[in-house]
């Protein structure tokens, strides 16, 4: 019998994405302040939650950084690169980041972009490829964007990479151009939000959340009036765009207590409440027998698929993902281990 441990309880962060919509933006410094007391599985989990949403990550919240050690050098001077326009020339010969710039620049650019992308929707394979090689040139264009963030360029074209081939494989229709950039876009930010997670900048956001809660208190007394951004900042010495983003995130933390806070029963009755937590240890302790009589893998398939563990259920492709199936693959062994709990449960 396998011992399958089975919650429903959320944890901030799940709570949080829970009121958000497919498509939303996401600031990364307030995601990451909320994750600064989880593990890294959590993190993980809340990047597959905001991948698997389509949800934008957006890191203009998270602080610049020259980096620490050996790497600072580096980062420095890919930042004067760029702000150069990043040549190939600006590099020593043998290079790395040189040689890749040259081996892209290399690679023949004819192709209708639109025409291919079209091709890899209706499953043809040979366009894939072709699409990938084309969209290269526009990974290191947006990987410019990203730097100042402590993510050596190589790094950011790496994940960039992966953005593409996503989208090249999972595009369906619609505007492609626009498909490519947001994948490869949120693959840049995941790789940047991991560094600045590194950097412990989870705990100086909350500190920062701190901070202004108490200059705000502070100066709604001394001024008899709400203080407005510019002055919390001056108080700060914050920018006020950094301050902004403290803002939000204080809003966004008081929405979330707002959904997250109880109704209070009319009148709360001490045999209701454990007939209800009676019921509902029942119904867990059910659900865990029924899962039970599957096999590991099956049972950690439903768990996914229906977010059984408190996350947001996954689609049968992320579920493949994590289990190492093909979607088909997924689809089918949960119907039939939906079958096998039907009927052990008559």
């Amino acid at each position: 019998m396998n011992n399958l441990d089975v919650t429903f309880e959320q944890s901030p962060w799940e709570a949080f994405l829970m009121t958000k919509q497919m498509g939303d933006t996401i600031s990364a410094a307030n995601l990451l302040t909320m994750l600064e007391a989880e593990e890294e599985q959590a993190v993980e989990d809340a990047l597959q939650d905001l991948e698997t949403g389509c949800m934008v990550l957006d890191i203009s919240g998270l602080p610049k950084t020259a980096g620490t050690g050996e790497a600072a050098a580096r980062l420095r001077r890919e930042s004067e690169l760029v702000k150069k326009g990043l040549t190939p020339e600006d590099l020593e010969p043998n290079d790395p980041l040189r040689l890749y710039l040259e081996e892209v620049a290399a690679m023949p650019s004819a192709g209708e972009e639109e025409l291919l992308a079209r091709r890899c929707a209706a499953g043809e394979e040979p366009a894939q490829e072709a699409l990938t090689n084309l969209g290269l040139r526009r990974v290191i264009e947006l990987a410019a964007e990203h730097v100042g963030y402590g993510v050596l360029l190589l790094d950011l074209i790496q994940e960039g990479s992966l953005g593409l081939w996503q989208a090249v494989r999972l595009y369906r229709g619609g505007d492609y151009a626009s498909y490519r950039d947001r994948w490869i876009r949120f693959y840049m930010a995941k790789a940047v939000t991991m560094q600045a997670r590194a950097n412990g900048v989870g705990q100086k956001m909350r500190r920062a959340l701190e901070d202004y809660r108490q200059v705000d208190e502070r100066l709604l007394s001394d001024l008899g009036r709400n203080p407005t951004l510019e002055e919390i900042a001056e108080e700060l010495h914050m920018s006020v765009e950094e301050t902004a983003v403290v803002q939000q995130m204080l809003d966004d933390a008081r929405l979330l207590a707002r959904v997250r806070k109880p109704e209070e029963p009319e009148a709360p009755q001490e045999e209701d409440q454990a007939v209800e937590d009676t019921a509902l240890f029942q119904m867990h302790q059910r659900i865990g027998d029924l899962l039970s009589c599957l096999s590991q893998e099956d049972a950690r398939l439903l768990t996914l698929r229906f977010g059984l563990e408190g996350g947001l259920p996954l689609s049968p492709e992320d579920t493949g993902k994590r289990l190492g199936l093909t979607p088909e693959e997924v689809l089918k062994r949960e119907a039939a281990a939906l079958s096998q709990m039907r009927g052990n449960a008559k």
